[in-house]
């Protein structure tokens, strides 16, 4: 006979002696084993969001172009015109990286883009953000090699290209890395499909691949702190086939279009789980689910297995009676399983049977975010380490006596330095849609085929600048974003996040969460950006053998959609031709906080958040927008890491043409060079428009100031040759390369 699971036992799944009370009160008896894991998987923080939800809240959630709300499908969808709506999202798959590193981050991939074709949308693009440690380190390296080749792999064969993202490297990420994940597809106002089960007598089904050992209790894992022995977990990271999940992307969509299908959910976290209840819960009513008929790949797994397994390429959807064999008809097509596995009830619980037997029966209600689910908001304390930032200043700084040496380490940062040996392995020209593969902007551009339209696509975050402060450094990662859309031609809509944090039962953590949150809405209502969803993930940080915690930077990854209704005004980063004009648009400050200089070059750990100001920000991205729809620009690139001199880089090796600049004799030197004060972007405009540019910028109230012009293939700054621009490109090309051989 089963054992009657007790306190302990609930503990060992992750949940408090409170939450098993709760659940005995929710059933009116003790639950048997197997319901106590259902519990514990949707009542984990990956799946009901326990101790975020009331902030998350608070985030913007409307906007004129979103077609639903935060929360109410898989992804944010978005009316981008001619009839046509933008599905995206972005995800994390921490843990599972940090364990296994190549199916960490390939299944990643396949879930977020399971994700949107869940929805009726054919996934036409995909970005990251990734986060390493010392890249030095051996172990650091293995996960970087295996990463980005899960990403790739997965990627490249499921067909989709990668078009855009961001890598940083941290010590803080030695030992938990972070690996985001986003898709972006395209459907037909009017087929989108939900993630409802509709009303009661629908048959239900799992398609795709057979269910295996992969992944159980991943939600669970994901919602603890890595430890040594976090590699005895290996069973909780999943396992990806991306041929079959192309597969199931052909199947899932021919299936939409036989109007056979009420809903459709994928199987992510929690597995069948999950979306059972998910489902069960937004349609208010219950399913009666026999496991036995789910296809398996191995013999003999138990009911709660079954239950809590996350393998990969799967889906649960919800037919219409008596339109059984035409949905079977299109998956035997396909060559993917295709089970009908139980069918919609009234009763609002469910009820899972395994063999004969009622394994399981609990309200579907109990288990959901907004239902059942517990929900707290936990103690914040201002971190200790601000009293340290708080208290820089930069004129404790001495500038160098040669700022070329200073250039020289910022360059060869692995933060700086191109990502080639990255980018290289993702396939970024496949469907033919993407715009900057060889014509570099500061988002990603791909066109919508059949239209006009191209989608601008960005993923942004400087963790270092939210470690300094919370508040403002949310708000630019926001502003960056936008200012990256809005520098490639688009006009900024929408974000998706992905909340990367240490553990929220640490005050200083949660102070780090919350403040996080309250930037990031301050800057999402003035851009008019509502949060489209995302998600939260918590305990990244890492206890070491000496008992210090070590949290990981916070890091709000912010995942941006814009729209370039003419693709014709997208504008690139690269200088065009040799005498062009070059200006800054924008405030210079004499600012070096939280710069790639300090670290690098004087070492210092502990400094301000860079100088940011959202209504100066606001107003600037405004006048950068009308300057690029009124063709009077040539490029457009945003200053941020590295400070102007690696912006002027980053434009002028494109197309090797050089530049001379004159630093602003008001300013530091190393401020104007390397400083990574915000709301300023690098321009260059024809000399022949030079009146035209300069009146507008008057007219709007716009700071600017002229620098310098492009030149032959020469560096020049303050009339001092700082070599050619070849031996600079050398470097940026090789740094990364040179780490990882």
């Amino acid at each position: 006979m089963e054992a009657i699971p007790t306190v302990e036992t609930a503990k060992s799944l992750g949940l408090t002696s409170e939450e098993f009370f709760k659940i005995i009160e929710i059933l009116g008896r003790n639950p048997n084993f197997t319901e106590l894991s259902i519990y514990s998987v949707m009542w984990s923080e990956h799946c009901s969001y326990k101790n975020s939800i009331l902030q998350l809240k608070t985030l913007p959630r409307k906007g004129k172009r979103l077609l639903v709300e935060a929360g109410e499908e898989n992804a944010g969808l978005v009316d981008i015109g001619d009839d046509l709506g933008c599905v995206f999202k972005i995800e994390s798959h921490n843990h599972p990286s940090a364990i296994e590193p190549y199916q960490g981050a390939a299944t990643g991939v396949g879930g977020i883009h399971r994700d949107i074709f869940t929805m009726g949308a054919r996934p036409i693009a995909a970005l990251n953000s990734l986060r390493f440690g010392d890249p030095d380190n051996p172990r650091m390296k293995r996960l970087i090699t295996g990463v980005v080749k899960g990403i790739g792999d997965y990627g490249n064969c499921f067909g989709v290209p990668t078009v855009g993202g961001e890598v940083y490297f941290y010590p803080c990420y030695n030992h938990d890395i972070l690996v985001n994940a986003m898709s972006a597809g395209i459907l037909k106002k009017g087929q989108t499909v939900s993630a409802t089960a509709g009303g009661p007598g629908n048959p239900v089904f799992i398609v795709g691949s057979a269910t295996g050992k992969d992944g159980i209790h991943g939600a669970t894992f994901a919602s603890a702190d890595l430890s040594e022995d976090s590699h005895e977990d290996l069973p909780a990271v999943q396992v990806g086939d991306p041929f079959q999940e192309k597969l199931l992307l052909e199947a899932t969509l021919e299936a939409i279009q036989t109007g056979a299908i009420v809903g459709m959910q994928d199987m992510g976290a929690a597995g069948i789980t999950c979306s059972t209840s998910e489902m069960s819960a937004k349609a208010g009513c219950g399913m009666r689910i026999d496991l036995s008929k789910t296809p398996t790949r191995q013999e003999n797994m138990k009911d709660w297995e079954i239950l809590l397994s996350e393998s990969q390429e799967r889906m649960l959807i919800v037919g219409k009676p008596g339109q059984e064999a035409v949905l079977k008809a299109v998956f035997d097509k396909w060559d993917l399983p295709c089970a009908e596995i139980g069918v919609t009830t009234d009763t609002g619980r469910l009820e899972y049977h395994y063999q004969g037997q009622k394994v399981a029966d609990v309200p579907a209600e109990s288990l959901v975010l907004g239902g059942g689910a517990p929900v707290y908001v936990r103690e914040q304390k201002k971190p200790e380490y601000l009293t340290k930032i708080e208290s820089f200043d930069i004129q404790s700084v001495a500038e160098p006596s040669n700022c070329l040496e200073a250039a020289q380490i910022i360059w060869n940062s692995p933060n700086v330095a191109s990502k080639n040996w990255i980018t290289q392995q993702y396939d970024s020209m496949v469907r033919t849609g993407t715009m900057t593969t060889n014509r570099p902007a500061d988002a990603a551009v791909v066109y919508v085929k059949g239209t006009q339209k191209a989608l601008a696509l960005t993923t942004d975050c400087n963790s270092a600048y939210v470690h300094a402060n919370p508040y403002i450094g949310a708000m630019i990662a926001v502003s960056e974003a936008a200012r990256n859309i809005v520098c490639s031609g688009g006009e900024p809509v929408a974000i998706t996040n992905c909340l990367n944090f240490g553990n929220p039962y640490n005050p200083e953590v949660y102070y780090q969460f919350a403040e996080a949150i309250r930037g990031m809405g301050e800057a999402c209502r003035k851009f008019e950006t509502p949060v489209t969803g995302g998600n939260v993930s918590f305990y990244n940080q890492y206890t070491d053998k000496n008992g210090e915690v070590i949290p990981v930077f916070p890091t709000p990854t912010i995942g941006m959609l814009g729209i370039l209704d003419d693709f014709n005004n997208m504008m690139t980063l690269d200088f065009k031709q040799a005498g062009d004009l070059i200006y800054i648009v924008g405030v210079n400050r004499n600012d070096l906080g939280c710069s790639e200089y300090l670290r690098l070059v004087h070492h210092i750990e502990w400094s301000n958040c860079p100088y940011f100001n959202l209504d100066e920000e606001y107003a600037l991205q405004q006048t950068i927008q009308k300057l690029i729809r009124a063709g009077l620009l040539q490029s457009a690139h945003d200053v941020s890491e590295g400070g102007i001199f690696v912006a002027l880089l980053e434009s002028a090796m494109p197309q090797n043409i050089g530049f001379q600049v004159l630093s602003d004799m008001h300013l530091r030197k190393d401020a104007w060079l390397f400083g990574e004060s915000q709301s300023r972007v690098l321009v260059s405009v024809l000399a022949e428009k030079r009146g035209e540019f300069e009146q507008m910028l008057e007219q709007t109230g716009t700071p600017f100031s002229q620098i310098g012009q492009t030149t032959g293939q020469s560096v020049v700054v303050d009339g001092a040759d700082w070599g050619e621009l070849g031996g600079w490109k050398k470097t940026y090309n090789t740094v990364l390369n040179d780490i990882m051989q």
